[in-house]
């Protein structure tokens, strides 16, 4: 029970790689505020997953959003001690040049100015209570860009960089930051960064991972698990690659 009595908000939650950080979440004692910009799925999550998971319906992309998200979390548990901004979209693979302006504004504001928002709601809530465990969830994308998904590899490598710099500055305050680099992996933009999902398209993905399979929930519930816990009391600043060896 890594997380025995801990409160978390994760958002994105409704599916995929936040859904798992969720669910690991509450099976290591942790109460869950689950936040997505669907709430009836936020709320169906929220029941499958149980142990007194919440949900709240928000766009992570809109500031007064995530103000009344930083309340509402409050309300329900008191305190906030974990945040894991989780929520994240991507556009379609094409040439740089082809992306639209209406694509590129929002992968930005969800992939980025989201983080800007939680930081300016939630972080100085745990900064007044001298704790807290904050984790961004990025991608290899950020670390090893692939060709045709320019503007989203970019907006994980401003999450990468955002991540080592808020750590720095929060340390001293007692707020820890990581952040975690999935491969791609079996999650409902699996589709969206492969273009098309054929038998060939996922054997020339998989080809591109030496372990040979997609990154699971499971596999980000647990390393976020352990990343948001005391035992990783002396870790902030880590991007950790959850990656099967992708970015060897």
């Amino acid at each position: 029970m890594k997380l025995q009595g801990k409160t978390a908000i994760v958002t994105g939650g409704a599916s995929g790689f936040g859904a798992g950080i969720a669910a690991k979440f509450v099976a290591e004692g942790a109460r869950v505020l689950i936040a997505d910009i669907n709430g009836a799925a936020a709320k169906s999550m929220a029941n499958e997953i149980g142990g007194g998971t919440v949900s709240h319906a928000a766009n992570m992309a809109l500031g007064d959003d995530v103000k009344k998200l930083t309340e509402a979390a409050i309300d329900a548990f008191g305190h906030i001690d974990i945040l894991v901004n989780n929520a994240g979209v991507t556009h379609l693979p094409a040439a740089m040049e082809d992306i639209t302006e209406e694509d590129f504004d929002r992968v930005l504001a969800v992939n980025t100015k989201s983080v800007f928002w939680s930081a300016k709601y939630i972080i100085p809530h745990m900064k007044s209570r001298q704790t807290g465990a904050v984790l961004n969830v990025a991608s290899t994308a950020g670390v090893s860009p692939r060709p045709r998904l320019s503007w989203y590899n970019s907006s994980k490598g401003w999450m990468i960089t955002a991540t080592k710099s808020m750590a720095v500055e929060l340390a001293p305050n007692g707020v820890r930051v990581n952040a975690l680099n999935p491969v791609a992996g079996e999650t409902p933009l699996l589709k969206s960064f492969m273009g098309e999902d054929t038998p060939e398209m996922r054997a020339k993905f998989l080809s591109t991972i030496p372990i040979g399979r997609f990154s699971t929930p499971q596999d980000m519930g647990a390393a976020a698990a352990f990343l948001c816990s005391d035992e990783a009391g002396m870790i902030t600043g880590v991007c950790m690659e959850v990656d099967g060896g992708r970015c060897i």
